[in-house]
């Protein structure tokens, strides 16, 4: 116990002065400044393989694009399969109003949707009544959209930011605009209730009473950006458009002018498809059942290419992957890097991998996850482990100042229910711990959006990043310490006046689309 507590004192002495004394610190921090793979990491992922909607070839294209990356740094590297998923490819979307005028539109198929002939569908445009009293007054109305095309977003009444009009209107103006909107949107709901549908449920009854496609617009409140999400209609197609020509197309309605399109959108349903992880690690040198894990979900929503969600926590991970194999290539303890597959439909790669692999889960001495956006790191929390403090600070310490200014901590905080694939390291009691980025309007205008692109990836941030990942992982596996698993007590739930409990381990879903 005393060697012990003398190698402990010895190690904390030290890093206080770490950065400056030690030289695998000082190169790895030379490395990225001065030899940074980023941009071409990211070029190759985002505009050369791009979006990786899982259970497409993209994604099975992303798995095979990495595994030969780190081969070619020297890092073994698997695709691990952990399900299945419903195949599908999308082709070309092609969006024109032919009546009154002829204008092309922007926007595009959602996910899995089913595909049209090469002709595609030519319709009148409906929109949903208002006012309706309850389900079987809808049911009334419902037989009027056999052979229509109808829209089921809401009219947004500006396509203005909430930033530009704090900008630029008058404090009476905006305040009468979200009053009015706030008021809109309510009856919007309300209305939707009434009819005995949702979201959800819509596209299939409307597909059920005859309509022959269905238009949404699921506005981001950002200039030119809306969420892309998946289909809800097994034969007839559902594409997203812009706000301003979903505008256009419902006022034309509503003012009589019985406005066509014609939608063309291809794609192709491919089955059943493997689903992986790719996995890569470097094995420990003095404790190789000891793990500390680089964490990163790879697959994306496909209405832009995916670059910072997540591209950029892929490239934060592989980047201080090639570091540490070059600078640390025998590590005390194994570092283990998991890029895990369809995060955004449940986390289901990486409950897959902490399910398939408790023996790895019992030896983890802590996990990053890096996954909401662009922005450098500038918060970390201790996830609800009680002595987290303890270990993160002594890590934290030996990272450079002009990083580690920006980092917020809180601890022991509590543990995550969701949100990204550290909650399912957490749920098992393993120490995963979330890098969470400044904001770069991440919410509004890249997270699902048609915008997630490449332009949008702020590299000095990255790089930031990636400099952060490679020391936290080289201190992680040079402690001389196993790191504490004891919980904190978790706070009461004002809901309930019940203490709140730790997650438990869910089991994924490995047959997406298939039942």
């Amino acid at each position: 116990m005393k060697t012990k507590l003398l190698l402990l004192f010895l190690y904390i002495s030290a890093i206080s002065f770490a950065q400056k004394t030690d030289p695998i610190i000082e190169d790895m921090i030379k490395e990225a400044n001065e030899n940074s793979q980023l941009e071409n990491l990211a070029h190759e992922l985002t505009d050369l393989i791009g979006p990786r909607l899982v259970g497409t070839p993209q994604m099975q294209h992303a798995n095979e694009w990495a595994v030969a990356k780190y081969k070619d740094w020297g890092i073994p590297a698997r695709n691990e399969k952990w399900g299945e998923w419903r195949g599908w490819e999308r082709g070309i979307t092609h969006i024109d109003m032919v009546y009154p005028r002829i204008q092309s539109l922007r926007g595009t198929q959602l996910a899995w949707n089913p595909s049209t002939s090469k002709e595609g569908v030519t319709a009148e445009l409906v929109v949903l009544p208002s006012n309706v009293k309850d389900d079987a007054d809808f049911k009334k109305w419902l037989p009027s959209v056999k052979g229509k095309i109808v829209l089921i977003s809401m009219l947004q009444p500006t396509g203005r930011p909430d930033y530009n009009w704090e900008e630029f209107a008058t404090e009476e103006s905006f305040a009468k605009m979200k009053e009015d909107r706030d008021a809109q949107t309510n009856a919007w709901r309300e209305n939707i209730k009434a009819m005995g549908q949702t979201s959800r449920t819509l596209p299939a009854t409307l597909e059920k009473a005859g309509a022959v496609g269905i238009v949404t617009s699921n506005w981001s409140r950002g200039f030119g950006v809306n969420k892309i999400f998946s289909a809800r209609t097994e034969k007839i197609p559902t594409v997203d458009l812009e706000l301003e020509d979903y505008g256009m197309l419902y006022r034309l309605v509503n003012s009589g002018n019985k406005p066509q399109i014609n939608i063309v959108a291809q794609s192709k349903d491919l089955g059943k498809m493997p689903t992986f992880n790719t996995i890569a690690e470097i094995k420990g040198s003095e404790k190789p059942n000891e793990y500390v894990i680089l964490s990163a979900h790879f697959d994306s929503w496909d209405g832009g290419t995916g670059a910072t969600d997540n591209g950029t926590g892929t490239l934060v991970m592989m980047e201080a992957m090639r570091i540490l194999k070059k600078y640390y290539p025998n590590p005390k303890r194994t570092i283990l890097v998991g890029h895990w597959g369809s995060e955004e439909q449940g986390l289901n790669g990486s409950r897959a991998f902490v399910e398939d692999h408790p023996e790895i889960v019992a030896g983890v001495q802590a996990s990053f996850n890096q996954d909401n956006g662009t922005g450098r790191v500038v918060r970390l929390s201790g996830g609800g482990f009680l002595h987290s403090y303890d270990y993160l600070s002594r890590w934290l310490n030996a990272v450079p100042e002009d990083i580690t200014q920006h980092i917020e901590t809180t601890f022991p905080d509590a543990p995550a229910r969701g949100g990204s694939d550290y909650a399912s390291f957490q749920a098992a009691g393993a120490p995963a711990f979330s890098l969470s980025s400044l904001n770069w309007s991440y919410w509004n205008y890249t997270w699902h959006t048609n915008r997630d692109t490449y332009d949008k990836i702020i590299f000095d941030d990255v790089r930031n990043n990636a400099i952060l990942t490679a020391i936290l992982t080289y201190m992680a596996s040079e402690d001389p310490e196993k790191t504490s698993r004891v919980k904190s007590v978790l706070p009461v739930d004002s809901r309930t006046g019940e203490p709140r409990v730790w997650p438990s381990p869910r089991s994924p879903n490995r047959k997406g689309g298939l039942d």
